[in-house]
């Protein structure tokens, strides 16, 4: 910030004197590609304020242009993780990120698929040997018919309970289970439905993980990338006085970046 005040003043300095019919100014940059332009003469005596403003801020411009934005490496990183920490040069790190986002998604499939077969299966134990009509049955029902032996033995302890609210009517809600043995197998069945789903959630959760731990990483290396970039670019201003018989007095700014 001070070298761009430090511009800004001596712009100011020099096209506040009254010379510019018998001083030529001379204004040479070098790049790392080897690249040198000079200040056309007409322009110079015509818009040198212009003009010089202009190039300065070119340059500025192309100093700036090569760092990396941080908040383009959290939404790389978010969408899928690792692209964050490509964007920053450095995917070394990013890979595994990557990789690891495509485990958990196949671990959200196939828990998902999985659940999804065992949902399926005890609700067609229900049906066939519970004798449940699966029409309008939440959750709440099917985690219940799997702890009470019939609906009469649930219905008569919420009566006990005066928790008339949740009785069950016998007509729409009726099952009944032949056997012990044949209520926890279905229980069983809604157990590894139930599992399935939780785990669904677990990968869920670890892919948001994930990415905020791979948004994160990102910033780091975009934060050293930049660091790296401003510590390895050089700068050199100065300015010199040519005087030469018979011809105006020469002023020239030289100003240098390089990689």
């Amino acid at each position: 910030m001070k070298k761009i005040f430090f511009l800004m003043f001596v712009s100011s300095v020099i096209f506040s004197q009254e010379i510019k019919n018998e001083i030529l100014f001379e204004y040479r940059y070098s790049l790392s590609k080897n690249l040198s332009n000079r200040i056309d003469e007409d322009k110079l005596d015509n818009y040198p304020k212009k003009f010089f403003q202009q190039n300065t801020e070119s340059i500025l411009s192309d100093f700036s242009k090569n760092k990396k934005n941080p908040a383009l490496a959290i939404l790389y990183s978010m969408l899928i993780p690792g692209m964050g920490e490509l964007y920053a040069n450095n995917y070394e790190s990013g890979k595994y990120f990557t990789i690891t986002d495509g485990i958990l998604w196949g671990v959200f499939a196939g828990f998902n698929i999985y659940g999804h077969w065992k949902e399926n299966d005890y609700k067609s134990f229900a049906q066939s040997k519970g004798g449940v009509n699966l029409e309008g049955k939440d959750s709440d029902y099917f985690a219940t018919i799997g702890i009470y032996i019939n609906i009469d033995e649930y219905n008569r302890k919420k009566e006990l309970s005066r928790d008339f609210y949740n009785v069950y009517d016998p007509q729409r809600d009726f099952w009944k289970w032949s056997s012990e043995e044949q209520r926890k197998e279905y229980r069983q069945l809604w157990l590894s439905s139930e599992q399935a789903y939780n785990n669904v959630r677990f990968a869920v959760g670890a892919l948001i993980l994930n990415r905020l731990i791979s948004a994160v990483n990102a910033i780091r290396l975009v934060n050293a990338y930049n660091k790296n970039l401003s510590t390895e670019m050089g700068w050199n201003l100065n300015f010199s006085v040519v005087n030469n018989p018979g011809l105006p007095a020469l002023l020239t700014l030289n100003f240098y970046r390089s990689f």
